[in-house]
């Protein structure tokens, strides 16, 4: 309808051969229009923000070169605020601390570092979950070298210059209705087999300390697969730390004004916004 391409703006669906947990769009989805930055990355390579932001910047000009229009989809909400508006100078990194900070994780606990970032940036860490331990370390690095949060160098930047003329448009539905989608995927994942395709990425290697394999519901079919919990413990949980997941983007979309809700059914009014805004 509006002659577009997608640019994936989901920190998972970056990654190749991990598929049904990320609800990667399928072979016919992707068929029907073109999608740009999926299946990009092997499970080993780290991804963030300042590369995401050099990947879709380029992206976004091939396809504006065409004459197409590029939609930028996807939930990880600091990804598209870094295209948008751009990304704070931090300081340069560290490797000596990142490696010390890798050396404490394998000597104790995600819980520890996640703790100790708790205490020096406690606005970082309550955006972040702790087994996200690519994050945590880069924040807690930033702090050890600059003796800044990396929550108050994303302050000052204050995220106010525009490169982009962008409609925001953002999909809800009631918390009720969401949670209750939230359960019902996570178990057409399991029936659409993906036990099975973790059971694989660990067979070849992919070890749980990727930060690809730490992800939403990698990090829990893992933790099934050693023994530590149940099927059915792997399962609610992997359900309950999708819906605070949800919650959690909410509450961060929600501070960017420049966004308008509306009911993912609502297709006419989406249409004539986005209409209104190309012409």
């Amino acid at each position: 309808m509006f002659d577009g391409e997608i640019v994936n703006a989901d920190s998972m669906q970056v990654y190749k051969e991990l598929d049904i947990g990320t609800a990667k769009p399928t072979a016919k989805e992707q068929a029907a229009a073109r999608h740009h930055l999926i299946d990009v990355l092997e499970p080993t390579e780290d991804f963030d923000a300042a590369r995401f932001e050099i990947l879709a910047k380029k992206v976004i000009a091939e396809i504006s070169a065409l004459g197409k229009i590029p939609l930028v989809v996807g939930g990880t909400g600091f990804y598209i605020k870094a295209l948008v508006c751009g990304l704070p100078e931090t300081a340069a990194t560290d490797p000596a601390i990142r490696r010390r900070l890798k050396r404490k994780l394998k000597q104790s606990s995600s819980e520890v570092l996640y703790r100790r970032l708790q205490q020096v940036d406690p606005v970082t860490a309550d955006r972040l979950h702790p087994n996200d331990t690519f994050r945590v370390i880069r924040a807690l690095e930033v702090f050890a070298t600059t003796g800044e949060p990396l929550s108050e160098i994303h302050t000052r930047h204050l995220f106010e210059t525009k490169r982009y003329d962008a409609l925001k448009i953002g999909l809800n539905r009631s918390r009720q209705a969401l949670y209750s989608r939230i359960n019902q995927r996570v178990e057409k994942m399991m029936a659409a087999g993906f036990l099975q395709e973790v059971e694989t990425l660990l067979k070849k290697g992919y070890g749980a300390e990727l930060k690809s394999m730490q992800a939403l519901g990698y990090r829990h079919m893992t933790a099934f697969i050693r023994g530590a919990v149940t099927w059915e413990e792997a399962v609610a949980t992997m359900q309950r730390d999708t819906r605070h997941y949800a919650k959690r983007q909410l509450t961060w979309f929600r501070k960017d004004t420049e966004i308008q809700w509306r009911h993912p059914d609502e297709w006419a009014n989406i249409q004539s916004l986005i209409e209104h805004h190309l012409h």
